[in-house]
């Protein structure tokens, strides 16, 4: 597989393969955006990245370089290499329709949730009840009380996270269309994805 690069715009997303071995970085073009990630075993989809098995192995809701991400069988799928931001959240799931109508009073939302669905469509992976995704740059956080508040990203213009790839996969990525909360810093903007 030669280099590739994408841009994803803003509200919109991203499908493709990465193959064992490649690496792909991911970078938040303009600073304070959100991008919704998931990856299903290309050779069997039924087995995908999953946050909860990551929290569970690596004992900690905040993976740092050479952290692995791990799928719903408790096998590698990434390897962290690099971060620049070294916040991210493996909480939440994806924004979905539902969701902006109980949260914002907002009907027919554009949401993470389709649009991760409409991506890994054209790689013949049906429609998951929820996406529960590695959210990129997104900035959790958790009281000592317990209470839960997602607070502006950390990341600014250029910021990256390095993953290599563990096994093939089928990948999909979501530039976070929520500009309604401090999720994206209140604005929504593009997200760039290179492969090597």
């Amino acid at each position: 597989m030669s280099s590739q690069h994408w841009l994803i715009p803003a509200t919109e997303e991203l499908g493709f393969k990465l193959l064992k071995g490649h690496i792909v970085r991911i970078t938040d073009v303009e600073g304070e955006q959100v991008a919704d990630f998931v990856a299903f075993n290309a050779n069997d989809p039924s087995e995908r990245l999953d946050p909860g098995v990551t929290l569970d192995t690596v004992r900690s809701k905040n993976v740092t370089p050479g952290d692995i991400i791990y799928s719903t069988r408790y096998r590698p799928v990434f390897t962290i290499l690099s971060d620049t931001v070294g916040r991210h959240d493996l909480l939440l799931p994806a924004c979905r329709p539902e969701m902006y109508e109980v949260l914002y009073d907002k009907k027919d939302h554009i949401s993470c949730y389709d649009n991760l669905n409409h991506a890994l469509a054209a790689f013949g992976i049906p429609a998951a009840d929820q996406h529960t995704p590695f959210n990129l740059f997104m900035n959790t956080v958790v009281d000592a009380d317990g209470s839960v508040r997602v607070e502006r990203p950390l990341s600014r213009a250029g910021d990256y996270i390095e993953l290599r790839a563990e096994m093939d996969l089928i990948v999909a990525v979501s530039a976070c269309p929520c500009a309604e909360s401090a999720c994206n810093g209140y604005t929504c903007t593009s997200i760039a994805i290179d492969i090597r």
